[in-house]
């Protein structure tokens, strides 16, 4: 499976963004998708993921109520919505693709998927 994000980019605080994520290859092989994103000297942290067959998205509570998660399940694609976004949303985005279904979401194992990331850069 290959991931391919785009989307990023510079804006200002308050500003809104899409970021897109096209799979490709051997993509039934996954159960979800999602997004993570890592931020300079700190640790990758889950965003959102939602679920293929059934549509289930699940979103870290630091990004409810901003950031929606999407699907297009005919481009095999997902999609983040950035709402209201803030400075210390700056981070490069990775999307991921899960190959096992899990009741966590925020976890990733070895085995997954990774595309390329995305940048995010918001200016205060």
């Amino acid at each position: 499976v290959q991931l391919q994000a785009s989307g990023g980019g510079l804006v200002q605080a308050g500003a809104s963004l899409r970021l897109s994520c096209a799979a490709s290859g051997r993509s039934g092989n996954s159960a979800a998708m999602g997004w993570f994103r890592q931020a300079p000297g700190k640790e990758r942290e889950f965003v959102a993921a939602i679920v293929w067959s059934s549509g289930t998205t699940y979103h870290a509570d630091s990004v409810k109520g901003r950031f929606t998660i999407s699907r297009d399940v005919a481009k095999n694609s997902i999609y983040l919505h950035l709402d209201s976004l803030k400075p210390e949303d700056t981070a490069v985005y990775y999307c991921v693709a899960y190959r096992t279904g899990r009741p966590d979401y925020s976890t990733y194992k070895p085995y997954d998927y990774w595309g390329q990331g995305t940048l995010v850069t918001v200016s205060s």
